[in-house]
Formats: structure tokens, C-alpha cells, sequence
């Protein structure tokens, strides 16, 4: 992953040196990791992967984003494994970061499949550092174990990374995958049904739209999942847009089609709007500007 990062290296060397923000210019290759302090590397993947704090720029966030993936990955490369929680926390930034450094960067499908695969791997780690799910899991298998943790941030980004991840694995997909998907986005339905801007019921929807045939679903159950989201998050724009392309368009429910990127088009005028969800309110609105002019 480390040949999509531009400056996350000489991050890693200033928190070494103390010198975070002050330009260091030392040699990474004559960093002595042992150097990082992980507590300092932590606040600052923070301050990086943050973009509620202040006007959010899609294009230069890339550039942040890359960054936190990096200086989080060095945090767990010293991390004392005895640090459970804070393993759990960086291997679960690193789960949601890598995944949308896919969605929202990436364009080559070689890079995106590395991508989601790293965020899928960065989430089942996490989860495993509880003894019970690994028991669990060795025991009666993922799904079962998935009944033994109630960490819903691994939980939903594994199944937003494995379910991507599965595009470019479609015998791992129908051998079982996308029921691992299925499995996980309904355990952090029952955990935190609005985590993420109400997640577990978008990711449910999209999932139910796609797949119906494969987990033994009704393509009919979709909508009321998009509702729901809706309704605990009306700012996030995603959901409409899921919503269309996913169901409503397939359906050929054509009007509905139309409300829902008229819809995103319009709260997408509100920078309050775009500011409670930067990051995916921009990809949403991109998409629905791209819908409408295809109309």
C-alpha cells in the first residue's frame, strides 16, 4: 500500500523526531521505528483523517488521507500487543481509510482490490483480538462468531471492504462471501442502527437491492431499509442515491428514480448539509449530477 503515499513517511519521522508540522527533513531510512511514540502517531492520523473541523476540500484530501493510512499503519507496527484497545482502534481507522481511499481515489482495479483488501484484513484483525470471537470463530465459523463481539465500527467496515472486495472474487462471493457481508451489516444493525449515518440499514439496502438472489432475500425488503436510513439521517446523501441506482432504477420505478436524485441535487445546495458528511455527500452529489445530466 505504501507506493500510494506521498508524505505519510516524513510524518512518520517528524512525530519521531517531535517535530510534527515543523518541516523535518531527516532520512526515513535512518528512523529508528522504535523512535515513534504510538500515542503521538495516533493524535496526528487523527488530525489528518479529520474533516469535520474546517472547510473540506475533496481533491486535497487525498493527499490527508494517504497520510493517516501510513502514520496509523507505523502506530501498529509499534504498538505493545498488550494494547488491545488501541490496536482495535488504529486496525479499525485503517479498515474504514483504506476503504475509502478506494471509493473515493483509486481508479485502477488493481489498486482498488489491494485497497479493499487491506481494509477487509485491517477489520477481521481488529475483531480478532477479542479471545471470544476468535473461540467463536475457530469454533462455529464467522457468522456464528460475529454473535460474540459488539465492536460495530469492525464489523460494519468489514463488510463494506469484504462486499467490495468481493467484485473481484466472485467464486469466494457465491461460495459463502457476500453471506459473511449479509451476516455482518445485520449484526451492526443490531448493535448501532445509526452509526456511520444510520450505515447498517444503507449498506442493508444496497446489499438486499444487488443480492436478493444470493442471501435468500426479497428485493421488496430494500426500501424500507433506504427509509429507515433516511429517516435517521436525512443529511446523508448517499442513501438517496443508493437508493436509486440500486432499487428504484432496476425496478424501473422511474419517478421514484427521478425524487431521489431531484432530492440530493437540492440538499446538496446546503453546505450544512454537504459539512455533516463531507467525504461521501461530495461523492453522492457528484454521482447525482451525473445521474441527472444522463437523464
Amino acid at each position: 500500500m505504501t507506493k500510494w503515499i506521498s508524505m505519510g513517511a516524513m510524518v512518520l519521522v517528524a512525530i519521531a523526531s517531535g517535530w510534527v508540522g515543523c518541516g523535518a527533513t531527516e532520512d526515513p531510512a535512518a528512523l529508528d521505528p522504535a523512535a515513534l511514540d504510538p500515542a503521538a502517531a495516533m493524535a496526528t492520523a487523527e488530525r489528518l483523517f479529520d474533516r469535520w473541523s474546517g472547510p473540506f476540500d475533496f481533491d486535497a484530501y487525498e493527499a490527508l488521507l494517504r497520510d493517516a493510512i501510513e502514520v496509523w499503519e507505523g502506530a501498529l507496527a509499534v504498538l505493545p500487543e498488550a494494547e488491545i484497545q488501541s490496536r482495535s482502534h488504529v486496525l479499525n481507522r485503517l479498515a474504514q481509510a483504506y476503504f475509502e481511499l478506494a471509493e473515493g481515489y483509486l481508479v485502477e482495479n488493481a489498486d482498488r482490490e489491494t485497497a479493499y483488501e487491506a481494509g477487509k484484513d485491517a477489520a477481521l484483525a481488529s475483531l480478532r483480538l477479542d479471545p471470544d470471537f476468535g473461540a467463536a470463530e475457530k469454533r462455529d465459523g464467522f457468522r456464528a462468531a460475529l454473535r460474540s463481539t459488539g465492536d460495530v465500527e469492525a464489523i460494519f467496515w468489514y463488510g463494506n471492504a469484504l462486499g467490495q472486495w468481493l467484485n473481484y472474487h466472485q467464486l469466494t462471493a457465491i461460495m459463502g462471501g457476500v453471506r459473511d457481508v449479509h451476516a455482518s451489516f445485520e449484526r451492526a444493525l443490531e448493535l448501532d442502527e445509526a452509526y456511520a449515518g444510520a450505515g447498517p440499514h444503507r449498506a442493508l439496502g444496497s446489499l438486499i437491492a444487488q443480492a436478493y438472489f444470493v442471501i435468500g432475500r426479497d428485493r421488496g425488503d430494500a426500501p424500507a431499509y433506504f427509509a429507515r436510513c433516511i429517516e435517521l439521517a436525512p443529511h446523508h446523501l448517499e442513501a438517496y442515491v443508493s437508493y436509486a441506482t440500486q432499487y428504484a432504477r432496476p425496478t424501473d420505478d422511474l419517478a421514484l428514480f427521478d425524487e431521489l436524485v431531484a432530492t440530493v441535487l437540492q440538499l446538496a445546495e446546503d453546505p450544512a448539509v454537504m459539512a455533516a458528511f463531507p467525504f461521501y455527500n461530495h461523492l453522492a452529489r457528484e454521482r447525482a449530477r451525473a445521474l441527472a445530466a444522463d437523464d
